[in-house]
């Protein structure tokens, strides 16, 4: 079965990553754009979604900076839900998003958020992950809790 075409977010397979979805806001003006494209891919209930940090994503270490990694998380945590079936675009808001900064990410080096499904309830999914890149320790852990809300006119 063909899932409808949503007129704010793509969600389709990746040519240039077997196995990978890539999840992308249709509108590059929206803040998503920031850190697309993401792509989704769901291993044995863990979530990963991975982004490609940027010199425009640098801090003055030339590292990742704070805020682009609380981007990352926020818009991952809904990358994930929707990788995971239980949400589509748009029909969820954040409710709190807590992180904890570990280390530095390295620019030019895909960074991944390794998310868990904990619960999910009538209208709440609490999440939790760490945000992790090849050949360094744990970048950041994270938890957050969405409120599946009515999606915006045109989603429903």
């Amino acid at each position: 079965m063909t899932e409808p075409a949503n007129p704010f977010f793509s969600y389709e397979d990746d040519p240039d990553a077997p196995g990978w979805k890539r999840w992308q806001f249709r509108d590059p003006t929206r803040f998503n754009a920031f850190i697309e494209p993401l792509l989704v891919r769901v291993d044995e209930g863990l979530a990963r979604v991975r982004m490609m940090p940027r010199h425009d994503h640098s801090n003055m270490r030339d590292q990742v900076h704070g805020g682009a990694l609380l981007g990352f998380m926020d818009v991952a945590l809904f990358a994930a839900s929707r990788g995971f079936g239980v949400l589509s675009a748009g029909g969820a808001v954040t409710l709190d998003l807590s992180a904890q900064f570990i280390g530095g990410g390295r620019i030019g080096v895909p960074l991944e958020a390794h998310i868990e499904l904990l619960r999910e309830t009538g209208r709440m999914l609490f999440l939790r992950g760490l945000v992790v890149q090849e050949g360094e320790p744990t970048i950041a852990s994270f938890s957050g809790t969405l409120r599946k809300s009515t999606p915006p006119a045109g989603l429903k």
